[in-house]
């Protein structure tokens, strides 16, 4: 402005944006095309419309990277939730370190290790170039030398750079070293579907994982269950698979006092019932627990009372709550955004079949999946493929032969 002023010509006319915004990155792209000035103007409409858009949504489920989140009292964020299971779990034990993309000085991908990096420093919390196979390597070395090791992978589609570590290296030495190496790691990241990432960035991994002996994997839904899972994950001494879902990193829940507190956590291998019903069993994990919730709300309105199982861990499985749950409702609805083929809802499936239970089932289980395809990065399509509470309600009133 002041070169300008001094050289009295006249300022050249700005060259108008494409509509995304000057400076904004969208997918990898840049758009620098506008003046400092237009740009300011620009970054001010966006935090006004931004505003009014928050306000409309206030208490909403949206996907938010937020980490300034205002919360009432004895509400907590997921992110949060992480976050203070991460400190806690460093603080308590100084053989915990953190590695993985972006998790020190950028405070994290999705700011799940903010402030970490400043409190504990460079050798535990560290920074790794994009090379998975390298870094899970070094995690599971660490683990296998005695250190506990967190190892975040930015989302759980490119574990697939690093699934020897984890299988052959990290699940298996337990049991061929007789029982004398414990590889206490744990691989923790976003799974399961995004929003508007593709198909590489966007599939859920616990049917992968869970198929595998010697892993435990557990699966978020809540606050409450994120800091007490990756809290027993991390105390526990052998390999273990969170997957969490960055869709609900910026959801705040309602958490007793006890969650707050630095001793709280949650046993890796127990369901936990969401709601209590009589006439249906939904059982459900991560964010598919969401629409089995809001499917049970709509459907009591017309008198039919759901009991929701929210698994939280996927291996070892809850078989025994389950089956519980199935010989009181006498039905069996299974959701989960995975795919249909091989997914958890087969494997519940066939675990009632093979039990007590299924001599109480009064029709067959359904299971309500994600569409067999990848990921459309279409909205529209995205939104199709995967599973919606209407597809829930009528899983369950297929199940009580309301409809056929």
């Amino acid at each position: 402005e002041k070169l300008y002023q001094k050289s009295k010509k006249p300022r050249p006319e700005p060259r108008q944006s494409s509509g995304t915004g000057p400076g904004v990155r969208v997918r990898g792209v840049v758009d620098r095309r506008c003046s400092r000035p237009q740009y300011s103007n620009y970054i001010r409409k966006m935090a006004l419309s931004s505003t009014r858009i928050a306000k409309k949504l206030s208490g909403a489920l949206s996907r938010s990277f937020s980490t300034s989140r205002v919360v009432a009292a004895n509400q907590l964020t997921v992110r949060d939730a992480l976050n203070s299971a991460l400190d806690e779990e460093m603080e308590r034990d100084e053989t915990v370190f953190l590695m993985g993309e972006e998790v020190a000085q950028y405070d994290g991908a999705y700011k799940v290790s903010r402030g970490l990096w400043k409190k504990y420093g460079d050798k535990r919390v560290i920074d790794t170039p994009i090379t998975e196979s390298g870094f899970a390597g070094i995690a599971v070395g660490a683990a296998m030398g005695g250190l506990r090791p967190v190892c975040e992978f930015m989302t759980f589609n490119f574990s697939m750079q690093a699934i020897d570590h984890v299988i052959n290296s990290a699940s298996k030495t337990f049991y061929m070293s007789a029982g004398t190496i414990h590889v206490p790691i744990v691989f923790r990241g976003p799974n399961g579907s995004a929003a508007g990432v593709g198909a590489q960035h966007s599939q859920c991994f616990g049917a992968w994982y869970s198929h595998c002996p010697g892993l435990k994997v557990v699966s978020p839904y809540s606050s409450e269950d994120a800091k007490g899972l990756l809290k027993a994950a991390i105390r526990d001494p052998d390999p273990v698979v969170v997957l969490e879902n960055e869709l609900v990193y910026g959801t705040a829940f309602e958490v007793s006092d006890e969650v707050l507190t630095k001793d709280f956590v949650v046993p890796i291998g127990k369901a936990k019932i969401e709601r209590e019903g009589q006439h249906v069993t939904l059982v459900a994990h991560s964010r598919a627990v969401l629409l089995a919730l809001e499917a049970a709300t709509a459907l009591a309105g017309e008198g039919v009372e759901c009991e929701v199982i929210n698994l939280r861990s996927l291996r070892p499985l809850d078989e025994e709550t389950i089956v519980k749950s199935v010989t009181k409702t006498h039905n069996l609805v299974t959701v989960e955004q995975g795919w249909p083929q091989s997914g958890i809802g087969s494997e519940i499936c066939a675990r009632v079949v093979e039990s007590p239970a299924y001599h109480y089932l009064e029709s067959p289980v359904v299971r309500v999946t994600g569409v067999d395809v990848p990921m459309p990065y279409a909205k529209s399509l995205e939104i199709a493929c995967i599973p919606q509470p209407h597809d829930v309600i009528k899983a369950v009133k297929k199940v009580l032969k309301i409809i056929k």
